[in-house]
């Protein structure tokens, strides 16, 4: 302002002091001072517009570059305003304006930034999803699925397990039906024989029997009349003491028949599980092995077969011990009541016996 009024009044004196003509020189030098000097106070301020433009359009970019990452619902940001460079340059700074296109800072501060929206990757839906599904097993975790899954030598421990079950329960539904029978008729031949007062009347009563009293009976009859001609009784009295032992221990025998096998399984059928258990779970770490992951969905299949083996093992090892046991006890109660039948025969021999003694005295008396 101090120039153009310094101008101002230079042109005003030089149009005072010269003439007419060197008036309208003058009048014509100032004009083109006054041009001058217009054009070179506008230039600084069309030059700081076009710098603040260029400043507020890259903030402007930068704000709306800030979120990393963008849904795919936002509509991409078209950039409206025309940077300043392009304006031509014969703009008065009143038309320029550095807020005409750019955000002011309090709106910048008052409009956050959008926040960014994660997007799931197929990935991040499948372990979302997991939970809630169900685990893929290899197979299904039945006996029969398990059984069909297992190796063939843990197959064949399990197949012959069960052949050991199946044969532990027929073995005692054959034995329980044959000791009860023979228990009972011997009973009722114990009964029978009870008031009998000689070999002979004992033998006619049991004549149709056929319980080990009614053997028994038959046996030391046969005996006596082998040994008419022993002059010696207690000889006789032996010899019809040790047909009974023999008699009673075939008894016993034929009694305990098939129950050994019982013994066997009760005491091996573990040991044979427990070797299939140890095969199956050394496959298990074998398949662990090749799969690379201990996943539970992986390991859990092959360990399930391997305790399947001895789980078979135990249903068909306790039964028979259990049966075996019981067993025992129904033959050594059977042995005890066959043992009582021959002491009371032994009585009758040794009474038919006393009467023959009896016999010739009586004769020598008369």
């Amino acid at each position: 302002m101090i120039i153009e009024f310094t101008t101002m009044k230079l042109s005003l004196n030089l149009f005072r002091t010269t003439g007419r003509n060197n008036r309208t020189r003058a009048a014509k030098a100032s004009a083109i001072a006054l041009a001058s000097l217009l054009m070179l106070s506008s230039a600084p301020h069309t030059v700081h517009a076009q710098s603040l433009t260029r400043s507020g359009v890259s903030e402007t970019n930068s704000s709306t570059q800030a979120p990393p990452t963008v849904t795919q619902s936002t509509p991409p940001v078209t950039q409206t305003a025309q940077p300043a460079s392009q304006q031509p340059a014969s703009h008065s700074p009143s038309q320029v304006s550095p807020d005409a296109n750019t955000p002011s800072p309090a709106e910048q501060q008052a409009t956050p930034p959008a926040a960014p929206v994660e997007q799931q990757t197929p990935l991040a839906t499948e372990l979302a999803e997991a939970p809630e599904s169900s685990p893929i097993l290899p197979h299904e975790l039945t006996p029969i699925g398990m059984f069909m899954a297992a190796d063939y030598i843990v197959k064949s421990v399990m197949i012959g397990l069960a052949l050991a079950s199946v044969m532990t329960w027929s073995v005692w539904l054959a034995k329980t039906i044959e000791l009860l029978s023979a228990r009972s008729k011997l009973l009722r031949d114990l009964r029978s024989v009870e008031g009998v007062r000689s070999l002979e009347e004992a033998n006619n009563t049991l004549q149709r029997a056929g319980s080990d009293i009614a053997i028994l009976t038959h046996a030391a009859r046969d005996e006596i009349r082998r040994s008419q001609d022993a002059m010696n009784h207690d000889g006789i009295k032996e010899r019809v003491a040790s047909l009974f032992s023999r008699i009673e221990a075939a008894a016993a025998r034929r009694m305990t028949r098939g129950t050994s096998i019982l013994a066997t399984i009760g005491s091996t059928a573990p040991f044979v599980g427990l070797f299939g258990t140890v095969w199956g779970i050394m496959n298990a770490f074998i398949g662990i092995s090749k799969s690379q992951t201990t996943n539970l969905a992986v390991v859990a299949p092959g360990i399930a077969e391997a305790l399947l083996a001895t789980a078979m093992g135990l249903v068909a090892a306790i039964p028979a011990v259990m049966i075996y046991n019981m067993f025992s006890r129904s033959i050594t109660g059977y042995r005890g009541l066959l043992g009582d039948g021959s002491a009371e025969l032994m009585r009758m021999v040794s009474r038919d016996l006393n009467r023959a003694e009896m016999v010739p005295h009586q004769r020598a008396a008369e």
